[in-house]
């Protein structure tokens, strides 16, 4: 089974959904069959890498809050992230552009390391504080995650991996993905947005009944369905 993910290191819902689908592979019987693939989406391509204006002031400007408000929602948000076991830390969230990030991804996939190197760069933003704009912290990322610090260091020095970040945004839009998280089961069901863990438990089993030739009582949605949509991020500014 595969399970190709869109998402964006600045969508704190990708990061949820990531952990709840993660808790219902835990429990599935074919998790050692399941291939994840980390699929590149930027919310906002233009975003600057050094951010004017910090998460709070964002997020107000976008909703017309206060500032106030934009605390206590993003309090709420925190919480939930609690819930699937993450901390968020949103008062040393560094808002950035996430390009360079995802060539990185791209860069530990091709050497065996996707999933340490997408946790690593979401635990970054979101609990560390870190910024995902500046290429030696993210060199400094890679090696955590195993990867040799100096090659990744010169390879985000050049425009290597920007092909396939584009060329997976290319396949988003073409699936018609508009917001972040999208899993999408082998290329047949979607799941969009952070869904509670039965729902990805749900669709793990009908793809597994159909692999073995069992019969499927109920089939989930499909790429570009909205039949499962759930909370997750459309825009630059998604925090809440």
């Amino acid at each position: 089974m595969r399970i190709d993910i869109w998402s964006d290191y600045a969508c704190p819902f990708c990061y949820i959904g990531k952990r709840r689908l993660e808790h219902a592979l835990s429990q599935f019987e074919g998790r050692d069959k399941v291939e994840v693939v980390f699929r590149s989406f930027q919310l906002d391509p233009n975003a600057p890498v050094q951010a004017t204006r910090d998460i709070y002031d964002m997020l107000a400007a976008k909703f017309g809050m206060t500032r106030e408000k934009a605390i206590a929602t993003n309090a709420q948000l925190a919480e939930q992230a609690r819930g699937a076991g993450l901390e968020f830390n949103f008062d040393t969230v560094k808002p950035t552009n996430t390009f360079d990030s995802h060539r990185l991804s791209h860069y530990a996939a091709a050497k065996g390391k996707a999933a340490e190197m997408s946790e690593r760069l979401l635990r970054a933003y979101f609990t560390d504080g870190l910024s995902l704009g500046d290429r030696r912290q993210l060199a400094s990322l890679a090696a955590e995650a195993g990867l040799d610090e100096a090659e990744a260091a010169a390879m985000l020095e050049t425009d290597a991996y920007a092909e396939e970040v584009n060329g997976d945004i290319a396949q988003g839009e073409r699936l018609n993905i508009t917001g972040v998280p999208f899993f999408v089961f082998n290329n047949k069901y979607a799941v969009s947005g952070a869904q509670p863990g039965p729902v990805f438990s749900e669709v793990l089993d009908t793809v597994w009944a159909e692999e073995n030739n069992t019969p499927v009582l109920q089939a989930v949605g499909k790429p570009g369905s909205k039949a499962a949509d759930a909370e997750g991020c459309d825009d630059g500014s998604c925090s809440i």
